[in-house]
């Protein structure tokens, strides 16, 4: 990935983003970045496994998440060295859900069994899918329950297991997973939360709340398009997270901003 050019615009932030770990790194289009972060993710898994003998990480959907999951495919048939990563020991979580029926174009759980975890092999009890509206839960609620509880057994003593890389897109008003500004998602507590009345459809949806988004240990922010540019901005310039919620996703011990040319285009150091 492009460093150079991401350390010159974190130089230039506001001391309040100057957070431990942050990065921000900008590639030229919307395919070298899903290329870019597709080969990363590949690489901080296979470490997280060195050190662990197991990784985890929490998916997101939208074009550039999905796109990241096919580059990562394609790397899974012809690993580089240091690259090989045994997908069967690999946890998969998602970040948030449409509460839809399982086989709804709109879940991210679908977009991503397509796009990767179908061809990996992952085992099926380690993808732990936010349950679809029709798996048996009457409200969101229950479901954002029962994936509070899954990730607090898969923690064994704590409300949540190690999550070693957490994927996120942003929308165009600064929203992450199903977080939106000044919503009451955006000021909730818990670990998982149902979310009511999006201003995006679909309207109903299961989100892990910025108790579980902080509790990464690295959280990747993966944004494309001038559409998005201003949020990106207002997001590193200090906005509170209730304005644009981008600005409370962080990680324990890295927060990298992975961004194309355009959604950097409003940075400062960016032209």
């Amino acid at each position: 990935m492009t460093l150079p050019p991401g350390d010159r615009i974190v130089a230039a932030l506001p001391e309040a983003v100057a957070v431990p770990g942050l990065q921000v790194v900008v590639e030229p289009d919307a395919d070298l970045l899903a290329r870019a972060v597709g080969s990363a993710l590949v690489a901080r898994l296979a470490a997280a496994q060195a050190v662990h003998g197991t990784a985890s990480v929490v998916l997101t959907g939208g074009g550039i998440g999905t796109a990241v999951l096919r580059h990562v495919a394609g790397l899974a048939e012809e690993p580089a060295p240091g690259q090989d990563v045994d997908w069967t020991a690999v946890d998969v979580w998602w970040g948030d859900e449409r509460f839809v029926p399982a086989d709804d174009d709109e879940r991210n759980e679908k977009g991503a069994r397509e796009a990767l975890l179908d061809r990996v092999g992952i085992p099926p009890g380690r993808v732990h899918a936010i349950p679809a509206a029709d798996a048996g839960f009457d409200t969101p609620e229950e479901a954002a329950d029962w994936y509070a509880g899954t990730l607090s057994d898969a923690a064994g003593d704590g409300p949540l297991p190690r999550l070693d890389v957490l994927l996120l897109g942003m929308g165009p008003e600064g929203h992450v997973a199903s977080i939106f500004p000044d919503s009451p998602a955006a000021t909730d507590e818990r670990t998982v939360i149902a979310v009511r009345d999006c201003p995006k459809p679909p309207p109903t949806r299961v989100s892990l709340g910025f108790a579980a988004i902080t509790a990464a240990e690295e959280v990747w922010l993966l944004v494309s398009g001038a559409g998005k540019a201003e949020a990106v901005a207002r997001a590193l310039g200090g906005a509170d997270r209730t304005e644009i919620p981008a600005a409370g996703a962080r990680g324990r011990r890295a927060t990298r901003w992975l961004l194309d040319a355009a959604a950097a285009s409003r940075l400062p150091g960016a032209d």
